[in-house]
C-alpha cells in the first residue's frame, strides 16, 4: 500500500497498461520528455522510449486523428488532449468518426482508443482552459465517458478504459490532480459503469462527480455534525455507462435527491439524473430533486469570481439544509 497523488496515478495507470500490452502507446502536448503539462506522465518516456511515447504538435485534430489511425491498425492508444476545452477543435472525431465507425462498419473496424483530457476549474485559467465539458461527450452514442475523483480510481478507470473495445474519453479534474489517497499494489482494474457509495445515508442522496465528490462529503459531513442530516454521497465515477441502479436504490432508501455538478447548469449531466429519477422513482420522493450547480456564465479568471461560480461546501450544505427545511 502506497500514497499517492492524483497525478502519480495517472502515470502509475499508463505503466501498468504499456508493461501489460506492447500494443499500448501514449501520445500528445508535451508529454514525453516534459513529463506532460501537469506532469501526470514524469517517467514513461525514459521508460518506454520514443516509440511508443511520442511528443506531437500543438494540433488537436492531429492527435486524435492519429489516434484513431493507430486504433484501426490493431494498436491501443492513449492520446492526450492537454485542455478538455480544446475538444472543440477536434469536435468531428469526437462526435462523427471514433464513435460510429465501429457501427458503420458493421464491427469490421474498431476503434480501442483513450482520449484523456485536464477537466475543470479551480486553477484560475479563465473561460477558455477552465471549462467541465463531460456533458459535451455524454450526449454522444458510441462514446464511453470516465471522470475519477481518487487516486485509486484513476489507475483501476483508466486500465478499465484502455482494456476497453470502444473510445473512452477520460477527464482529468486539474485540481485534484495534487490530492492524495492510499493506493494498494499490484494490477489494479476496475469496472466502467459502476457508482460508487462513499458515504452511507438515510436522510437525502448526493450525486456528484470528479472535484465535486470531496465537496459533497464536507458538505455531508458538515450538515451531520451541526443539523443531524445523514446524507448519503455518491460518487458517479462514469457518466456513460451511467450506474442506474447505484443511483435509484438510493434514492429509493432516501426519498431524496440532489446532484452536485460543475457543468454549467443547462444541459448539465444531472439534468439526466434527475430526469431518469423523476422516470422511475416518481412517487418515492418526498420532495423535487435539487440540481447544484455552475450558474450558466463563461468562468471568470478572477480568483474570487471563479470560487463564487463553483459549487462549494457551503453552497452544497445549505442547500440540502434549507430544502430539507431542517
Amino acid at each position: 500500500m502506497a500514497e499517492l497523488t492524483y497525478r502519480d496515478a495517472v502515470a502509475r495507470a499508463i505503466t501498468q497498461e504499456m508493461e501489460r500490452d506492447p500494443d499500448v502507446v501514449f501520445f500528445g502536448e508535451d508529454v514525453a520528455k516534459p513529463g506532460g503539462a501537469f506532469k501526470a506522465s514524469v517517467g514513461l518516456y525514459e521508460k518506454f522510449g520514443p516509440k511508443r511515447v511520442r511528443d506531437t504538435p500543438i494540433a488537436e485534430q492531429a492527435i486524435l486523428g492519429a489516434a484513431m489511425g493507430a486504433a484501426m491498425t490493431g494498436l491501443k492508444p492513449i492520446a492526450e488532449i492537454m485542455f478538455s476545452d480544446f475538444f472543440g477543435v477536434c469536435f468531428d472525431y469526437l462526435a462523427n468518426q471514433f464513435p460510429k465507425s465501429r457501427y458503420m462498419t458493421g464491427g469490421q473496424v474498431k476503434v480501442p482508443l483513450v482520449v484523456r483530457t485536464g477537466n475543470g476549474a479551480g486553477s484560475r485559467f479563465g473561460a477558455q482552459h477552465s471549462q467541465s465539458v463531460e456533458n459535451w461527450v455524454m450526449m454522444i452514442p458510441g462514446l464511453k465517458v470516465v471522470a475519477p475523483s481518487t487516486p485509486l480510481d484513476v489507475i483501476g478507470l483508466l486500465a478499465a478504459s484502455v482494456r476497453d473495445p470502444d473510445p473512452v474519453i477520460f477527464f482529468e479534474h486539474k485540481s485534484l490532480y495534487a490530492s492524495k489517497g492510499e493506493v494498494p499494489d499490484g494490477e489494479i482494474i476496475d469496472e466502467l459503469g459502476t457508482a460508487r457509495i462513499v458515504r452511507p445515508g438515510t436522510d437525502a442522496t448526493i450525486v456528484a462527480l470528479a472535484l465535486m465528490v470531496p465537496r459533497a462529503l464536507e458538505a455531508a459531513e458538515r450538515l451531520q455534525a451541526q443539523r443531524g442530516i445523514n446524507c448519503e454521497v455518491i460518487d458517479v465515477r462514469c457518466l456513460v455507462p451511467l450506474d442506474t441502479r447505484t443511483i435509484l436504490g438510493s434514492v429509493a432508501k432516501t426519498h431524496r435527491l440532489f446532484t452536485v455538478e460543475e457543468n454549467p447548469r443547462l444541459c448539465g449531466w444531472g439534468a439526466e439524473v434527475v430526469s431518469i429519477v423523476a422516470d422511475e422513482l416518481f412517487y418515492d420522493l418526498d420532495g423535487p430533486p435539487v440540481r447544484i450547480t455552475t450558474p450558466h456564465i463563461p468562468l471568470p479568471a478572477a480568483a474570487n469570481l471563479e470560487d463564487l461560480a463553483l459549487p462549494s461546501v457551503d453552497r452544497i450544505a445549505a442547500t440540502v439544509q434549507r430544502s430539507l427545511g431542517a
